[in-house]
């Protein structure tokens, strides 16, 4: 039996080995898996090894990448499946309605994971992507959900790196809390050009019983083309209708 000690810490090594591919990576070489995590060559090569006969990972030449396994237990996570599938038919039509892109993004820890994503022809090549992840505070969809997160999570968020995506991105824990206050009074959330070059979105949070957010809703799109104002009752009203589809079960 192999000590319980042990046990952790092989468990903590594949976390962070599986942790360690990026959204927009094909195939990644163990020299740069072990970079990324801090383990050593020789771990990577047993680990991915492993992971590979179990299906978690793919062989692609003498690199490896995320594998089908990995998709097929995602898709079984309950509390994304649940709010992907009442999320989907009001983001239709929020894209049919606006013809911007679409996403369903939830907060974990200080990042947000998109959920969904919805995209429109002619749109911006956006830094998301469905599993991928973004820093909250960058972001529409991360700020409308601490803006209606606890006073605790907002905290914490407050007191941490706040990461520069671009020259406009919110560094200042004081302007971000105060950019927090606003969205809570209007139920709304604005990232104008805070996540990418050129990209504006508009956001709005999808609640839980206890009016905390457990999601948002957001439109995306050319900062030139798109004025988020006049989307916000179309993205507000579709993040309002899930929440009460959600609390309802219908």
């Amino acid at each position: 039996m192999i000590p319980r000690r042990d046990e952790d810490t092989l468990s903590a090594r594949i976390a962070a080995l599986l942790g360690a591919f990026r959204a927009g990576d094909d195939a990644v070489g163990a020299a740069e898996l072990a970079r990324r995590t801090g383990l050593p060559k020789s771990t990577v090569h047993r680990i991915t090894s492993d992971l590979v006969r179990t299906g978690l990972l793919e062989r692609h030449g003498r690199k490896v990448r995320l594998g089908l396994a990995l998709f097929e237990i995602g898709q079984r996570v309950p509390r994304q499946r649940v709010l992907r599938e009442a999320a989907v038919p009001f983001m239709s039509d929020l894209r049919e309605a606006t013809r911007q892109t679409v996403h369903l993004a939830v907060l974990d820890g200080r990042e947000v994971v998109y959920v969904e994503k919805l995209t429109t022809p002619g749109g911006p090549p956006l830094p998301s992507s469905v599993g991928g992840r973004v820093p909250a505070a960058a972001t529409g969809v991360g700020k409308a959900i601490l803006a209606f997160s606890p006073s605790a999570t907002v905290e914490r968020m407050l007191r941490g790196d706040l990461p520069r995506l671009t020259e406009r991105t919110i560094t200042a824990p004081g302007l971000l809390a105060r950019e927090l206050r606003r969205v809570r009074r209007d139920g709304v959330a604005y990232d104008r050009e805070e996540s990418g070059p050129g990209i504006t979105c508009v956001a709005s949070p999808v609640l839980g019983p206890d009016g905390n957010a457990i999601a948002a809703l957001s439109l995306s799109g050319w900062s030139s083309r798109m004025h988020p104002a006049r989307y916000s009752p179309a993205v507000r009203t579709a993040a309002l209708a899930l929440s009460r589809a959600l609390h309802t079960g219908g």
